[in-house]
């Protein structure tokens, strides 16, 4: 857990101020509606804020209005059943938010357009990429960062979140300027980074931003040093790759102009132990000194300590989730198969093989010494299979997971490692050769299938020796 000491160092001395409040967003739908209605009042004041125009909030329009006269009425009814359309619209979507003057969810991809001045170019990549509709998460998350407000976001996996802040962070952009990286994106996994630079590149197409992921750290030191051109947007990194450039003396990148910080999976980041990242992403956060850098969590599971220190160290928090917290995606049919035990296991899973199966299929297992030897006795099955963990070298990650994604590997076997946010398109069977060691855990494993939209399937192996985990999984969800 963080010290006390270093929250109080991490949380920001000013207050973010609110750029809209949800009365603003109704006067802006009902601008059309109350054109007689307002004629002969004053004008509209202005701001601009990062390029986009806001008008003055309704309420205060409200006062303006004769106190007793039909006008008035007529706008607060207007309201009352806005909301009351924003509040049904949500319940639709299972769309859950806590915090104040939360702006209202957007329906369509061409409001962000009108709305928010999105450019046409990145409206056009969207549809050139098949994404017409927004998704919950989308709907309620893009409009929170489009007016600069924290967040923490959780959706289930499949759901769309690297859009949700991708598309923001564009607008927030507008165009590419040689002021430095200002904005920052960690993720917890080479994979996972790489994932969301390639959706990031292919947004952008056309626009110019200058999108980069740290390969190799030495490289990045000359690359991004004190001597460079700062020709440079976006940056995508894992935590680890970060800290090697900031411990360097000179530091070997800048983040002085940051304004925006989006940490993945962040409760993956917030786990104790060597595979955690707190340590690092507390460095990282006093590494993007820049008063106005506004922060955003994203994951498929919120933890209580992710939660606890969001709302202690994030400036005027909203917290928005798509159905119940922590559950599974509806579109994922699960199944829990007894097989007594560890021998079981190999013969169940023979089994399955001999029985047929439609790949792509990945298998979960604890360790590397268990994907070791289960790769070793499935290779004789005469099936593609192959293997994937961290004590591979990031070329043969690379190439297992691009021919995984090819079809020219049809099981693959991994550790928890590609279980944090990796899309693969079409995965048919998830099975869990080794019982999770949490829900959470869960959750993100069976979330590689099923995304999207589409259906999928996850088996999950239990012996005797996990029915102590099984209970207390139930009890947790009961």
């Amino acid at each position: 857990m963080i010290s006390q000491n270093l929250m109080f160092v991490l949380r920001k001395s000013h207050i973010l101020p609110l750029l809209v409040t949800k009365e603003l967003f109704l006067f802006q739908s009902l601008n059309s509606l109350l054109s007689l209605t307002l004629a002969g009042g004053e004008p509209l004041s202005e701001t601009q804020r990062g390029g986009i125009t806001w008008t003055s909030s309704l309420d205060t329009k409200i006062q303006n209005l004769p106190k007793d006269g039909k006008e008035k009425s007529s706008l607060k009814r207007l309201k009352h059943l806005h909301q009351e359309k924003v509040n049904r619209i949500r319940a639709q979507h299972r769309i859950n938010v806590h915090g104040c003057d939360v702006p209202d969810p957007v329906c369509s991809f061409e409001e962000l357009q009108s709305e928010y001045r999105l450019n046409q170019r990145v409206l056009q990549n969207l549809k050139d990429a098949g994404l017409n509709t927004p998704t919950p998460i989308q709907m309620q998350a893009i409009p929170l960062m489009m007016h600069g407000r924290e967040l923490l976001a959780c959706a289930p996996t499949g759901s769309g979140k690297t859009l949700a802040f991708s598309l923001p962070l564009l607008a927030h952009l507008q165009q590419p300027a040689n002021l430095g990286f200002r904005v920052l994106i960690i993720s917890p996994t080479r994979e996972l980074a790489s994932q969301t630079y390639r959706e990031l590149r292919r947004l952008s197409e056309g626009i110019g931003f200058r999108v980069h992921i740290i390969d190799k750290a030495s490289l990045a030191a000359k690359k991004y040093g004190p001597q460079s051109n700062k020709k440079y947007d976006i940056l995508v990194s894992t935590p680890n790759r970060l800290i090697y450039l900031l411990d360097q003396d000179p530091p070997g990148i800048n983040l002085n102009s940051v304004e925006w910080l989006v940490v993945d999976e962040s409760d993956k980041l917030f786990e104790d132990g060597k595979t955690g990242f707190r340590e690092q992403l507390a460095t990282i956060f006093l590494a993007c000194s820049n008063a106005k850098v506004r922060r955003a969590f994203f994951s498929a599971t919120c933890t209580p300590e992710v939660e606890q220190w969001c709302r202690l160290n994030l400036d005027n928090l909203v917290s928005v989730n798509i159905g119940h917290r922590n559950a599974a995606v509806e579109t994922v049919e699960q199944e829990l198969l007894f097989v007594g035990t560890e021998n079981g296991k190999l013969v169940a899973m023979r089994d399955i093989i001999k029985k047929g199966f439609l790949p792509p299929m990945l298998v979960f297992v604890q360790s590397i010494e268990r994907a070791r030897e289960l790769f070793h006795e499935l290779v004789y099955e005469g099936i593609n299979v192959d293997v994937i963990h961290a004590e591979r070298t990031q070329q043969q990650r690379d190439n297992v997971v691009n021919s995984f994604r090819s079809g020219k590997i049809w099981v693959l076997i991994c550790t928890a490692l590609l279980a944090r946010g990796i899309d693969f398109k079409g995965v048919n069977l998830v099975l869990n050769y080794d019982f999770p060691t949490s829900a959470v855990e869960y959750i993100h494993r069976i979330g590689r299938t099923g995304r999207a939209g589409h259906k999928g399937k996850a088996i999950t192996f239990f012996t005797e020796n996990d029915k102590p985990l099984l209970r207390r999984y139930k009890k947790k969800t009961d």
